[in-house]
């Protein structure tokens, strides 16, 4: 079987499948503007392709965010092209949709099967817009409606979309009801043999200080650390959090951009905003006890977690981050947001301590107490690593899942473009 991969940050969520497509025996080709030059990772094959254009000075704000996905489904639509003139025919495609690159495939080659990496569709109730208080839109009718726009994307791609694959239940049932019936949900999957937890972790962190199992380590991840994440609540809790617990050491790993949600005001980030709001609460011994690594190469991630002694994860209604199952597959012991994400893989006392999302007081007083109870701390980190090895295993359940979805997806009756 001819498999295409479309991502513009590839291998992103196909850093297991393709590999595992290619090993038996399909051939495999990744599009994607990442690489400059052809070559072959793990039996894929890459093809580069540039994006062609720039986004137009003036634009109505709403419709911003779709040039901008217009823009990468024009550039990807040329490359396709040149493949097909070369006579490349993919029996099926793969692709992740968010940034419009595959807009447009189905219209050159329209018996070829797409299926979609589903990650989220955008919703407009209160429950997502006006979830933080802190945040709430300037013009909500207004929102509502820039939002609806941000859609465009994924309703032109559900024309052509023959199948589609949802990481958790939560982002699945976040797209409407006519999409139900084509969607599967199926995580990426975690290496349960490669994230374990290590008695002899050791990690480095300022001033070359390496903490290890023997330190008391609290931690807290984002790709980069905003309100989405909730790393304004953390951050809140710090102080009484440090007090409380003098020997304590807080590691906070996560960039200083943007993932989700808007920028910060007046040209900062979110990251120096919420440091500035705590600090002078904080005296110089204790924020010597403060540790941000920035972003770092995967095995340092995982020394991180494998030295936590409770690791704090807090997260808005939204797409559920990797690093909260990879917490769980180190067997930490997590104290989660009760959000609707969170709470589909931490069952409160179980896998888990699940708390408001915005009570930073409780959010402190629940890890102190943790932190106090090694017993209680053992029990969690053997329960939710033992939950996602039986639910969400890269190698037991969730590749063979998504083999599984490739094998269906091509043997589907297929969706031309329509008028």
């Amino acid at each position: 079987m001819k498999i295409l991969c479309i991502h513009q940050n590839f291998p992103g969520q196909y850093k297991h499948l393709a590999p595992a497509l290619a090993a038996r025996g399909d051939e495999v080709m990744a599009l994607t503007p990442k690489v400059d030059k052809v070559g072959v990772w793990n039996g894929v094959r890459l093809i580069p392709y540039k994006v062609q254009g720039q986004s137009t000075k003036g634009m109505h704000p709403w419709l911003q965010d779709f040039e901008t996905k217009l823009i990468r489904g024009t550039s990807c639509l040329r490359a396709a092209l040149q493949l097909k003139k070369q006579g490349y025919e993919p029996d099926v495609i793969l692709a992740h949709h968010g940034w419009g690159e595959s807009l447009f495939l189905k219209d050159v080659w329209p018996d070829a099967k797409l299926g979609l990496y589903c990650e989220l569709y955008h919703q407009t109730d209160e429950t997502f817009t006006r979830f933080d208080p802190e945040f709430f839109p300037k013009q909500p009718v207004a929102d509502t409606q820039r939002i609806r726009m941000k859609n465009l994307n994924n309703r032109l791609h559900e024309e052509v979309m023959d199948a589609g694959i949802s990481p958790t239940r939560f982002q699945a049932e976040t797209f409407p009801s006519h999409w139900q019936d084509r969607l599967t949900v199926s995580h990426d999957g975690i290496d349960t043999d490669q994230v374990i937890p290590n008695p002899q972790a050791r990690l480095e962190v300022t001033d070359g200080r390496i903490l290890s199992r023997d330190d008391e380590v609290i931690t807290f991840i984002n790709r980069n650390l905003e309100p989405y994440r909730g790393y304004h609540i953390f951050m809140r809790s710090l102080p009484a959090l440090l007090a409380a617990r003098p020997k304590a050491h807080v590691v906070l790993l996560g960039g200083d951009e943007v993932s989700y949600g808007a920028k910060a005001p007046d040209g900062k980030t979110w990251k120096q905003i919420y440091i500035d709001e705590v600090r002078p609460q904080i005296s110089d011994a204790d924020w010597a006890r403060v540790h941000f690594l920035g972003r770092v190469p995967y095995p340092r991630f995982l020394s991180m977690l494998q030295v936590s002694r409770v690791h704090v994860y807090l997260t808005y209604p939204f797409v559920l981050s990797w690093s909260l199952l990879e917490a769980m597959s180190a067997e930490c012991a997590i104290v989660a947001s009760s959000t609707a994400p969170v709470k589909e893989v931490i069952k409160d006392g179980e896998t888990g301590l699940l708390v408001d999302f915005f009570d930073k007081d409780t959010l402190t007083k629940t890890v102190v107490d943790l932190l106090e109870n090694g017993t209680q701390r053992r029990a969690l980190g053997a329960a939710a690593r033992a939950f996602v090895q039986e639910n969400y295993d890269l190698k037991q359940i969730c590749l063979p899942r998504q083999l599984a979805w490739v094998d269906a997806l091509a043997e589907t009756a297929g969706r031309r473009p329509q008028d």
